[in-house]
């Protein structure tokens, strides 16, 4: 078989991919005895393609099967002004073997080192596959989080939990002081990000704000609604308390759906607190840094859709 060659995605790639995508993932759920993440058919899972190439033009690597032209692997990834993001990364299951995702990750390390940048990413901690795949390239692991999901809210309950009467949705004038905290708490810029969400010209996302009495925002928390991805995030707050306002407040928001929401495990009120609501634990993820790490404070609350933190 002739060496796998790597190229940038093209529009005409998109339906492939998205099938790529589709059918690769549920595949490694699926034969680990677990549910299929993708549900309604590859289609869904073109919400990447769409929302990957609006944020980050020409940021996807394929890897290709000469012989065929068959699209055999893909990455997405995310630059920023102080990081680089290592988003969804797929490997079509009948090309076991063959090293794939290993010489899609040291493209990506080399587009990293030739900026200066560090690399990050979040990634399942039950697939040790990847997990060995990314500390063997000399990534190391900064904090766990437990994905959640809360199964027939009480929305009346949600609506009078602490704090939430401080919470609003966010508009495009908040987009400073939003920008500031993250940068403030985490140590990282994503203006760009969350600019699209505020625009939101695909009408998938929404964001809260928690404004204190001063008038400050003190935390902030994003979710998206689509049939390719359903979750809660990216989000930050100063504290605990905050960041369960703000995810009741988002959680009202989905009434008729049930996003999945990653927090961390150190959290342990907040955890408390989202058990006692009914909250369940459905997968655990890893946030890996390879290079120059500052740890930060507060609460960050990252998500697979944009996966740039």
């Amino acid at each position: 078989m002739a060496e796998v060659q790597l190229r940038t995605m093209h529009p005409k790639d998109w339906p492939e991919v998205a099938e790529l995508i589709y059918l690769s993932t549920n595949y490694w759920y699926q034969s680990h005895g677990m549910s299929a993440i993708f549900q309604g058919g590859p289609e869904v899972a073109l919400v990447f393609c769409e929302e990957y190439e609006a944020l980050d033009p020409g940021c996807c690597i394929l890897a290709i099967q000469p012989d065929t032209d068959r699209i055999i692997g893909s990455c997405f990834y995310h630059p920023r002004s102080t990081h680089l993001s290592l988003g969804i990364m797929n490997a079509h299951p009948n090309y076991g073997g063959m090293g794939i995702a290993k010489r899609l990750l040291q493209y990506i390390i080399a587009q990293a080192e030739e900026q200066n940048l560090s690399i990050r990413l979040v990634s399942s901690a039950m697939n040790l596959d990847s997990y060995s795949l990314y500390t063997r390239a000399g990534f190391v692991p900064q904090a766990m989080y437990q994905d959640m999901y809360l199964p027939n809210p009480d929305l009346q309950r949600l609506a009078s939990m602490p704090h939430t009467d401080r919470v609003r949705e966010a508009v495009m004038d908040d987009l400073p002081a939003i920008v500031s905290l993250e940068q403030e708490l985490h140590h990282i810029y994503r203006e760009k990000d969350y600019q699209h969400f505020l625009s939101n010209l695909s009408a998938i996302w929404h964001m809260s704000v928690y404004v204190n009495k001063s008038g400050n925002i003190d935390g902030f928390l994003t979710s998206v609604t689509h049939p390719g991805s359903n979750m809660l995030g990216p989000g930050v707050m100063r504290t605990e308390d905050l960041a369960l306002a703000l995810i009741a407040s988002e959680l009202q928001h989905h009434p008729d759906r049930t996003p999945v929401f990653l927090i961390p495990v150190t959290c342990r009120t907040l955890i408390g607190n989202l058990y006692a609501l009914g909250a369940r634990n459905c997968e655990m993820h890893v946030h890996q840094v390879r290079g120059p790490y500052q740890p930060g404070s507060g609460i960050l609350m990252p998500s697979f859709m944009p996966e740039t933190c």
